[in-house]
């Protein structure tokens, strides 16, 4: 019992102190986007580079969201601290210096997929003895030798001590605090929705980084009548719980990995793309069996399945390790240690989430046993998750039956998994995050641009349309919100349908820029739609003349040279997502970029003249567009 009551005051003690010592602005955002999406990169890994170049590509994620972060791709599990110093802090500092419009952290390849606890444990159990009992005589010692007085055998053994680097991501708040009993605690997500008075008429809801949580699911954020949170202070510590939505793009197979092939990668991350907003006819399948993986979830079957006909779309129960000759899987949801999928005559369609639940599903290393998550994918699911240790087939550590109903509500993959799982800590889920194929997407238009050159005040004026009539209130509405305007991936403004949006180019550079227009709309799920633009600024009536030496298609190991000009620059310097790939002081010169540094795929390069009165003295190029092969 005291062990429980220090999770509950240090939950609420870490969330207060924490988010103190943090800038939180305001936001009123809901839903997530690809301008909400944080793209993490390993420059070491050719893998991580060129599933990075291709989801960046198909999801239009802006180059200011991409994050470099060095790691050893053959170093596929590491130690919490090493994770905490090398990839969640660098992590957190990026999601916070874009003002918080980051929502998901996306992990390309190569980043460690497991993350062991034990130094967290060792230090809780040495810190706070009181709260833990002594482990019984006949346990003192196992088999492996473990000592009585070791910390970790007193440590409770369901909470078994291996994250993933996506559940601690999402758990970033008491991950950072060093909190194991915290971000262990298997109640811990309180955005998972459930049927609950505290969670009533909040039953999906789209995800911003910004909403707080309380105890009981309850939540609270800006421009929104709350009505489940009425009578609860939202400015007590136990209702400050934040997260950050995060998924792993892809676990590529390597001599030490068991996962996917490079071109199964990018072929699930393709076919998910085009999944969108396509309202798929298929059926989602909830297999049973006589086996504990399969019964753990059995009694939330019947629910989900009737929820789901409630949406038009068809959920069935069968029977068995695998759906059977099934040519319409829109989701699988299986119990079970061994399967070949290929056995089961039965097609995964665009979209699907997969999952089944057993020990060693999210477990990456080559022999570990059992099949793991990466089955599903290599058939073409858009996700699918494991754990990534021995979980002991405890419901809470699993996405339960409701993870199909969030998804086809219109919720994006990554919202539908986080709403389904109490605690997400060993959870490893892998494949395309912004996934939603029931998503009723608005299409954007604009008023007040005369052609792509532009020059002064500009007044502009959003509108958008639904496909559909959408679900009814609270979830969606078929009706526009809120338009936001983003200029080179920073929001902007945000108006109200009929505003006008007044953006005044002179405060930017000459040259290329990008307006990105995002309708979000009303509802609880929050679906968002987008219309990018490019657009030259000619205020000061420079120019830069930029003309490449190399092909647009380029072999890789090959240098890309640029020849530039730029009249009364200072210097100039070559840049792909932000980093600088190469410079030269002086109005002209040669600038070149290894191909090795950008991976393979399309890839978009730009020349920044820097003049000598600030960023608004310089001029950006246009986009240099290649393809890697």
């Amino acid at each position: 019992m005291a062990f429980r009551a220090w999770i509950c005051k240090s939950a609420a003690w870490i969330g207060a102190a924490l988010i103190a010592t943090l800038v939180w602005p305001a936001a009123c955002r809901g839903g997530v986007g690809p301008e909400n999406v944080l793209l993490v990169v390993n420059p070491r890994s050719e893998a991580s580079l060129t599933v990075a170049n291709h989801y960046q590509a198909l999801r239009e994620i802006p180059a200011e969201n991409v994050l470099y972060l060095e790691w050893d791709p053959l170093q596929t599990t590491t130690e919490i601290a090493t994770f905490r110093e090398r990839i969640l802090s660098p992590v957190v500092e990026a999601v916070l210096a874009r003002r918080l419009q980051i929502d998901c952290v996306a992990y390309s390849a190569d980043f460690p997929w497991g993350v062991r606890l034990e130094d967290d444990i060792r230090a809780f159990v040495r810190d706070h003895p009181e709260l833990l009992p002594d482990r019984p005589e006949h346990e003192a010692r196992g088999g492996s030798g473990e000592a009585k007085d070791d910390p970790l055998a007193r440590w409770p053994k369901p909470l078994t001590p291996v994250g993933s680097i996506n559940g601690l991501t999402y758990l970033y708040l008491p991950v950072l605090a060093a909190a194991p009993p915290v971000y262990m605690n298997l109640r811990e997500n309180q955005y998972m929705r459930r049927a609950t008075p505290e969670q009533d008429g909040v039953p999906s809801l789209g995800f911003r980084s910004t909403l707080r949580f309380g105890p009981n699911g309850e939540v609270w954020g800006p421009d929104r009548d709350w009505p489940q949170a009425r009578g609860v202070d939202p400015q007590a510590v136990e209702s400050r719980r934040r997260y950050l939505l995060s998924m792993v793009l892809g676990v590529p197979e390597n001599e030490k990995n068991r996962g996917n092939t490079l071109p199964e990668i990018l072929s699930y991350l393709r076919r998910s793309a085009k999944a969108d907003a396509t309202f798929p006819p298929g059926t989602v399948y909830y297999v049973r069996n006589d086996d504990i993986r399969s019964k753990t979830r059995h009694s939330a079957f019947p629910e989900a399945v009737e929820q789901l006909e409630r949406l038009g779309i068809r959920g069935e129960i069968v029977f068995g390790v695998m759906p059977k000759e099934k040519s319409d899987c829109q989701g699988v949801m299986m119990g079970t240690a061994q399967f070949r999928w290929s056995e089961s005559g039965s097609e995964i369609r665009p979209g699907a989430l997969c999952d089944h639940l057993t020990s060693l599903g999210g477990v990456m290393h080559r022999n570990a046993g059992q099949t793991p998550l990466s089955e599903f994918l290599r058939y073409g699911a858009a996700a699918a998750s494991g754990t990534v240790t021995e979980p002991f087939a405890i419901q809470e550590k699993f996405p339960l039956a409701m993870l199909h109903v969030h998804y086809a509500r219109g919720c994006t993959a990554a919202e539908a998994f986080y709403q389904s799982v109490y605690g997400p800590y060993q959870l490893l889920i892998v494949g395309d995050p912004l996934c939603r194929p029931w998503a009723n997407v608005p299409r954007v238009t604009l008023d007040g641009l005369a052609g792509p050159i532009v020059a002064g005040e500009l007044r502009l004026r959003a509108a958008a349309h639904f496909p559909r009539p959408g679900l009814p209130d609270p979830l969606g509405g078929g009706e526009v919100l809120a338009f936001e305007y983003y200029l080179d991936g920073e929001m902007r403004n945000r108006c109200r349908p009929g505003e006008e949006c007044v953006l005044n180019t002179a405060a930017w550079g000459d040259g290329r820029h990008e307006l990105r227009v995002v309708a979000e709309e009303k509802g609880l799920i929050a679906t968002r739609g987008s219309l990018v633009l490019e657009l030259v600024f000619r205020n000061r009536d420079k120019e830069i003349e930029v003309r490449t030496e190399s092909p647009d298609r380029v072999a890789f190991g090959e240098n890309i040279a640029v020849e530039a000009r730029a009249p009364g620059a200072m210097a100039l310097i070559l840049r792909h997502n932000g980093r600088i790939l190469d410079r030269c002081v002086g109005a002209a010169g040669r600038l070149t970029a290894a191909t090795q540094k950008l991976g393979r795929g399309p890839v978009s390069l730009q020349v920044v003249a820097l003049g000598r009165s600030g960023p608004a003295s310089n001029v950006y190029s246009a986009l240099l567009r290649f393809e890697i092969e």
